[in-house]
């Protein structure tokens, strides 16, 4: 039976997520709240969001909880297959109780994954209507995986959040879609540059060092890119 305290934090991701219908709103902040928030309210080891964008459609991660999740995703990029980018291709969920198993059809994940620690997963497609632009994707220690009433949930996260990317305009103008989509990409390649500059200047690891990008952009109302892009070019110390 779902607690209050986790029925309050899913209303208020929700929310969150609703917020992103408005005009201005950050789509790299956005991805990262989804990411954080799965974690939290599905007990997750790790969470992480492919996209597809540029001129060929080719996949990327833009978003994840920790470095773990990363490396798993791109496992799966670097392959060409995985249960992440069937996700994609399909526009279906994936679900894998059990990581040692699917040995026959992902030989490459299921190396990588087990190595890393994942015992199970489930992949959601990021999906309004017919269009996918990517899958977002949760990983445990333990083997299970998701039940029936939390697939249902974290799809439809997924698919509000999935609209605040695209929103109607993006859908009537296929432009303005592919835009967001690399802006989101775009970031990503400089937030990681920051965290590598943030974690040098602070002895610390690349998820510490987001984390303070992260809280300075909120405290001072900015874009997490624009925090990032004055780090990079050292008009911004953290």
């Amino acid at each position: 039976m779902v607690t209050k305290t986790r029925e309050g934090q899913l209303v208020e991701t929700f929310v969150t997520l609703a917020d992103t219908l408005v005009v201005g709103y950050d789509i790299v902040d956005l991805l990262h709240t989804l990411v954080d928030k799965c974690a939290l309210l599905f007990e997750a080891s790790a969470v992480g969001i492919i996209l597809s964008a540029g001129e060929n459609d080719e996949l990327e991660v833009v978003a994840s909880t920790n470095e773990r999740s990363r490396l798993v995703e791109i496992l799966q990029l670097r392959a060409g297959n995985g249960p992440c980018v069937e996700c994609y291709t399909t526009g279906k969920p994936v679900a894998i109780p059990d990581l040692d198993v699917v040995a026959p059809k992902w030989p490459r994940f299921r190396a990588g994954a087990l190595e890393l620690g994942f015992k199970s997963m489930h992949s959601v497609p990021l999906r309004l209507r017919q269009t996918t632009i990517g899958s977002l994707n949760l990983f445990w220690d333990r083997l299970g995986g998701l039940g029936a009433d939390d697939l249902l949930t974290v799809q439809a996260l997924a698919d509000t959040a999935t609209i605040g990317i695209l929103q109607e305009r993006a859908l009537r103008e296929s432009g303005v879609a592919r835009a967001q989509l690399q802006h989101a990409l775009n970031s990503r390649v400089l937030i990681e540059q920051a965290k590598g500059v943030v974690a040098y200047t602070r002895n610390s690891n690349m998820e510490e060092a987001f984390d303070v990008l992260r809280s300075y952009a909120r405290n001072n109302g900015l874009p997490l890119v624009d925090v990032a892009d004055g780090v990079v070019n050292r008009t911004l110390a953290l």
